[in-house]
């Protein structure tokens, strides 16, 4: 396709059709020529944003990024309601790569009851693959809002369902053909589907219901990198066992297979959550289908400790994201 806008008809038929409508709150959704979107909310109501760039993946990217962008508005306890895209596309992307991308980003939507509110669509020289960026809107009660605010010593934290899950996903489409070398189709096909745990929205619904002062969606930089910034914007010590810490075995064996620390690998699909009763918050996560596990404390000293039976070790700052380390290991 040519540099530059997508062409109307293609707008049009790739972009614009695929879309559907379903909130009452949007007053103006994707159209030619409209460049805003409009939301009508209730007095006492907060409109909640949030924005991420997708570079980790180029496959499933349309489901990926509208998970990504809901799961960080789910943790502040908002109610996900749509979605801004700015698609950036190389020159030599085909019309039907466009509308797959597309229908994958609306049926995730879909289920999760949320509307692409509009965006940018543009095909450039200046990406080598498909790039999304993505704005979430999302709304809340103003005395419902959860911020880092709510975190204090001696509250119990709690990981939703597994570390990993999202790097294990990648890792499993990315390079399923490095990973057919050691392991079988069974294997593989397993990890692939690590991806329909990517939505930590029920996680964060079902633990709001239990007391969660707070929550923080485990991204880029693993769980390590997820620990560091609760602690950091709560103004609190941690005192983590590891070993409680729950990883599916298939990332274990995949993170060996790359050489990286699983730890410190982007992990969407599980929930950070520090609440004054963290086993209340693991029965609400069981009664919704959803594993969860008590894995350390909040303390009042600025000290963050990660205990392994007897052995002590200090968390260190956020490193870079094993996932893009592991992207660029060619040939093992």
């Amino acid at each position: 396709m040519k540099i530059g806008k997508l062409p109307e008809p293609v707008l049009i038929r790739s972009i614009l059709k695929q879309v559907g409508h379903r909130r009452k709150e949007v007053l103006a959704g994707p159209s030619v020529g409209v460049d805003c979107a409009a939301l009508e909310v209730e007095p006492g109501e907060v409109l909640v944003l949030s924005s991420d760039p997708i570079t980790g993946t180029v496959k499933d990217i349309g489901s990926h990024c509208i998970h990504i962008t809901a799961n960080d508005l789910a943790a502040s306890g908002a109610e996900p309601l749509g979605v801004m895209l700015t698609v950036l596309l190389p020159e030599e992307v085909e019309e039907p790569e466009i509308r797959h991308m597309v229908q994958e980003a609306e049926e995730t939507c879909r289920s999760l009851d949320m509307e692409i509110l509009g965006g940018h669509t543009e095909i450039t020289r200046v990406v080598s693959q498909p790039l999304i960026s993505v704005t979430g809107i999302g709304k809340i009660r103003k005395e419902a809002l959860l911020t880092p605010a709510g975190i204090h010593p001696g509250m119990d934290l709690v990981i939703s369902k597994w570390i990993g899950l999202e790097a294990t996903a990648i890792l499993a489409k990315e390079r399923e053909e490095m990973l057919t070398e050691r392991f079988s189709p069974e294997f593989i096909r397993t990890a692939r589907e690590f991806s329909r745990y990517l939505s930590v929205v029920p996680d964060a619904r079902a633990a709001r219901t239990a007391g969660a002062a707070a929550m923080h969606d485990i991204t880029e930089g693993g769980v390590f990198g997820a620990f560091w910034e609760m602690a950091s914007a709560g103004g609190v010590g941690l005192e983590i066992d590891l070993r409680a810490i729950p990883i599916r075995q298939e990332t274990v064996e995949i993170c060996e297979f790359f050489g990286v620390n699983p730890y410190q690998i982007m992990s969407s699909g599980s929930m950070l959550i520090a609440a004054e009763d963290g086993q209340a918050v693991v029965r609400a996560l069981k009664d919704a289908g959803i594993p969860g596990t008590v894995v350390g404390r909040t303390t009042a000293s600025n000290a963050r400790i990660l205990r392994n039976k007897e052995e002590i070790r200090y968390l260190d700052k956020p490193q870079p994201d094993e996932l893009y380390r592991a992207l660029e290991v060619k040939k093992l």
